[in-house]
């Protein structure tokens, strides 16, 4: 399931990082009293109720060197194009401003649901300010204190009332569905056209999520693949191309709807840090993923070329360990034929299953070999493993007492369980539990 995302749009200094982090329950966004002091995580996931939901701070959103109110414009009209519900804050201590007005400008533009929130509102007494806000044209404003915590239910119950009632997209369990991530210009959308153009067999354009991103599906070899478009090529401009937060925004949609995350790098530009993070998108939501080192083509090299790129994305990518490394062109279309075969296995392994004699045989050979540690003298027993889940292939270790598992032990575990069976191109997860 596809979850729906809210925005957070406002003036500067109403207080859209003190409210994306409450929504969230924790500290992510930096919170100033100066304006346009948020430059930290602009995006987190959190949940109301029965509703699990992505939320932006736009707030977070750098332009760089734009005038005032063209950052405004430029911030607001980015959530526009993501978001499914809007919550358009403002400050009731202030009243209604030019900015105020200037925003709500943007937001009659869009068809998306807009609610209004008068954040600063700390006591009842305060309520009287919030009859201006009636002119901005979204209806009755929510009274809100970020501060306090205030109101906070009220506004998330309006904005759950707009949220798409089904993002699912159906598609069949063997269909494997793959997207391209990575900073701009690295050659994602160069790389889907050069999978398209050399193996294509069926090809159509389908509707994907609310904000009309293009899923492409195709068979090639008897196999059906759904390639998830991240790429942003329904939307050009400088802010977008320049953006890289954007690119993080587009991401995270597309990683959710994913089997295999496909992590792209420009050869000729090396690793950066955006590379990293967005790769840790990818780990944390134990997607299977496969690294792609793009226009290998534009580079000059030696037999020993391939091999030491290869070592420095492994000490930058300690936590993809376990991804596969594709080295190819997509301008050229040399080596894109390795691709596929390198998605179907690291899509094999991420819906693996394991049977449950064979899989403790593998630990109590490794608990022999490396036995358990202890800890004020009680030692960790082992009783028995089980698999309970796949994408990502997930295994409980039944212990007497789960807090003797130390991480190092837990890591050795999950070792022996890679050496025993593989996993290649697949997180696997590895929790201690009490045995009743």
């Amino acid at each position: 399931m596809v979850k729906p995302v809210i925005a957070i749009v406002g003036r500067p200094n109403v207080g859209k990082s003190t409210i994306f982090n409450r929504i969230v329950g924790e500290r992510i966004s930096i919170v100033e009293d100066i304006p346009g002091v948020t430059r930290d995580r602009i995006y987190s996931s959190g949940e109301w109720l029965t509703h699990d939901f992505n939320i932006i701070d736009t707030g977070g959103i750098d332009i760089g060197d734009e005038p005032f109110l063209e950052q405004i414009r430029q911030q607001a009209e980015i959530a526009i194009d993501e978001a499914d519900v809007i919550i358009f804050l403002t400050n009731g201590r202030e009243g209604v401003t030019a900015a105020d007005e200037e925003v709500a400008k943007i937001l009659y533009k869009t068809k998306k649901p807009v609610v209004l929130a008068v954040n600063k509102i700390d006591n009842p007494e305060m309520r009287e300010q919030m009859y201006d806000f009636y002119s901005l044209g979204f209806g009755e404003p929510i009274p809100i204190s970020g501060s306090h915590g205030l109101g906070l239910g009220d506004l998330l119950d309006e904005a759950a009332k707009h949220f798409p009632k089904n993002q699912q997209h159906d598609y069949d369990e063997d269909v494997i569905k793959f997207s391209l991530i990575g900073r701009p210009n690295v050659g994602k959308s160069s790389l889907v056209n050069a999978i398209l153009g050399e193996e294509r067999v069926i090809v159509s354009d389908i509707a994907g999520t609310t904000r009309d991103a293009v899923d492409s599906p195709y068979t090639y070899d008897g196999q059906e693949y759904v390639i998830i478009d991240t790429a942003g090529m329904r939307k050009k401009g400088k802010v977008y191309e320049s953006t890289e937060k954007y690119s993080v925004l587009r991401a995270l949609r597309a990683i959710e709807r994913s089997d295999v995350v496909l992590v792209v790098i420009n050869a000729e530009e090396g690793i950066i840090e955006q590379d990293k993070k967005i790769a840790g998108y990818a780990h944390e939501a134990g997607r299977a993923v496969v690294i792609v080192v793009n226009k290998w083509d534009a580079i000059e090299k030696d037999e020993k070329t391939m091999k030491e790129l290869e070592q420095k994305i492994r000490e930058h990518f300690l936590f993809l360990s376990y991804a596969p490394i594709v080295f190819l062109s997509a301008k050229t279309k040399k080596r894109v034929h390795t691709l596929l075969p390198m998605i179907n296995v690291a899509s094999e392994n991420h819906s693996r299953r394991v049977q449950t004699n064979v899989l403790n045989d593998v630990i109590m050979d490794a608990v022999a070999m490396n036995p358990t540690p202890t800890d004020k003298g009680k030692r960790l027993k082992i009783y028995y493993v089980t698999q309970v889940a796949v994408k990502p292939p997930t295994f409980v270790v039944f212990v007497n007492e789960p807090e003797l598992m130390h991480f190092s032990y837990e890591r050795f575990l999950e070792n022996r369980i890679r050496d025993a069976f593989g996993f290649e191109g697949t997180p696997i997860k590895v929790y201690a539990r009490e045995r009743k």
